[in-house]
């Protein structure tokens, strides 16, 4: 049996992260500001940094990881591969399933490859407070962590519901220092006006972005910005060292190619930094199937139309070219909180408008008895946001048996789900039920994007 743990030693971690935007065949819309007109940086300089902006907006192929950040990388990084040997037993697939460990992390995700990045570049440019959205939890503890490390306050905007469900991922976030608040909240202007039409609303990372943004924008000294998870190209740009190490270590278990590359897709960031590397790949002519794989319940990118949307209920945003359901749009309180997402990065929805990606959605059930099985084989308990990643990949390794094909799978075990076992609990005892969201629903919650201005699905025709 051939090695089930592939490592990296800490001077083979990539000093460069990788950014789609240099590659892309049909390069993006640009964001739009009032009136229409594309944003310029500085009109994003009262909520980021300008050295975060500068990232932003680059459409350099590599761009430099600072000295400082690899340091405190090297906490959890390089992280792991893995091979799934008990799962290909399991299902008597002859795929080779592998599998990137971002449980490893302090936080237990994927999330600090960017939270460090993004409170370092903070702390260069002078900020001394930072605020941000949070629905599972994930993220708010991963900014929570690196603050935590760099010495910055943070304000944590959590979704009610997730607030309510995951009361350990709130603990884990005091515990770095942070200040974790249920949204929407009666502290800001945003929060009131939607707890004034639905005081019992679950909440949505829509409205917890609205929150807050209105809480870095208004501080007066000028020395809060805001920091978002997901979505925005910098965010994706830093999780490309999942891909990127990902290709070091397959070469090194004798890989030559990937068939497979798998991850589950809330607002794209844990998805697209494992998979841009090789979307970049697939570019240059090789022969990848590319799945993001989302929650049936929010089914941004297998349903709803490519379009300029707000990213926040408030509309405070600019306007981003992306697959949306609406601003507007409070999806069901499923466990999978960090997939309640309204819409898609841009850089991903590019990719799919493209033809390089092809989304999936499952129900919450399959999700969990994936994640099942994926416990009583390869051990692991997973974020319900990671189950629908195992969803697909055990779909695919059971395709490979079928067609009687070898195949290389690669996903992203993007986190573990110790904070989450309410969720486990709820399936276990037979209280969970799917959300297929109704096509009702869908069409009022799109009513949000009637009069915006409409985003043009340009592609190059190649896939």
């Amino acid at each position: 049996m051939s090695d089930t743990k592939i490592f990296l030693q800490e001077k083979d971690i990539p000093r460069q992260w990788y950014n789609l935007a240099a590659d892309l065949p049909t390069p993006l819309l640009p964001p739009l500001g009032p009136g229409g007109k594309p944003v310029t940086p500085d009109m994003l300089a009262p909520v980021f940094p300008m050295n975060l902006i500068e990232l932003e907006v680059s459409t350099e192929r590599w761009i430099d990881i600072p000295e400082e950040i690899l340091q405190l990388l090297y906490l959890w990084r390089p992280t792991p591969l893995y091979r799934a040997h008990r799962l290909e037993e399991f299902l008597g697939t002859p795929a080779r399933i592998y599998y990137k460990n971002e449980g490893v992390s302090p936080p237990g995700s994927h999330k600090p490859n960017t939270a460090i990045p993004q409170a370092w570049y903070n702390k260069q440019f002078g900020i001394q407070r930072m605020t941000t959205e949070t629905g599972a939890g994930q993220w708010g503890s991963a900014l929570a962590f690196a603050c935590g490390l760099l010495g910055l306050e943070c304000k944590v905007f959590m979704v009610r519901i997730s607030y309510d469900q995951k009361p350990y991922r709130r603990l884990m976030m005091e515990t770095w220092g942070a200040t974790c608040t249920p949204s929407p909240s009666e502290e800001t202007q945003a929060g009131k006006q939607i707890l004034a039409k639905n005081p019992d609303t679950p909440g949505s990372l829509g409205i917890a972005i609205s929150e807050a943004i209105e809480a870095a924008v208004t501080d007066q000294s000028g020395k809060t910005r805001y920091s978002l998870g997901s979505v925005l190209n910098h965010v994706l740009l830093h999780q490309s060292i999942i891909g990127l190490e990902a290709k070091k270590q397959l070469k090194k278990a004798g890989e030559k190619k990937v068939d497979v590359v798998i991850g589950c897709a809330g607002g794209g960031s844990n998805f697209a930094g494992t998979a841009f590397p090789f979307v970049a790949d697939k570019i240059a002519g090789a022969k990848i199937d590319i799945i993001p794989v989302e929650p049936t319940s929010c089914p941004t990118m297998t349903r709803a139309p490519f379009a300029y949307d707000h990213g926040d209920t408030a509309e405070m945003t600019p306007l981003l070219p992306m697959h949306t359901l609406g601003h507007s749009f409070v999806p069901p309180p499923i466990h999978a909180g960090g997939l309640r997402y309204h819409g898609m990065a841009p850089l991903v929805s590019q990719a799919i408008v493209e033809g390089l990606l092809a989304p999936r959605a499952y129900g919450q059930l399959t999700c969990y008895e994936a994640a099942i099985t994926w416990a009583k084989t390869e051990g692991f308990i997973s974020a319900p946001e990671t189950s629908h990643a195992i969803a697909a990949v055990i779909d695919e390794a059971k395709k490979a048996k079928q067609e009687g094909k070898e195949k290389v799978i690669l996903f992203n075990w993007s986190g573990h789900g110790l904070m989450d076992l309410t969720g486990y609990e709820s399936y276990l005892r037979g209280k969970l039920v799917d959300y297929p969201l109704p096509e009702k629903e869908m069409a009022n919650s799109l009513t949000a994007i009637k009069g915006l201005p409409k985003a043009e699905a340009r592609k190059s025709g190649k896939w």
